[in-house]
């Protein structure tokens, strides 16, 4: 059986690497990227505290479905908005986004 404390190593290594991703990348599908591997850690929580607290409730696993549902709504809505970009400015870096203010 495997421990909880794998299951947190392997969420908190998701979690600062999405981080990092997400206060060093330029470009919005980087960032987008990013911030999918810290919502996937915080689900990896859920799932993995469900488990090992509540094993016969599925409390966490419901949450982390719809953690999962939401993040995919939300991905569709940020690549819309994505292609928006890309089509007025011709590029998808974060500095050239303030262009489109006005």
């Amino acid at each position: 059986m495997i421990k909880l404390e794998f299951y947190l190593v392997i969420s908190t290594l998701m979690f600062f690497i999405g981080i990092f991703g997400f206060i060093t990348r330029k470009s919005m599908i980087a960032v987008l990227i990013s911030l999918e591997l810290v919502l996937n850690a915080v689900e990896i929580n859920f799932a993995a505290f469900n488990r090992f607290l509540f094993p016969h409730q599925l409390e966490g696993m419901f949450f982390a479905l719809f953690g999962i549902a939401i993040t995919a709504a939300e991905t569709a809505v940020a690549l819309a908005i994505i292609i928006n970009a890309y089509r007025k400015l011709g590029n998808i870096n974060i500095n050239d986004a303030s262009k489109m203010r006005g």
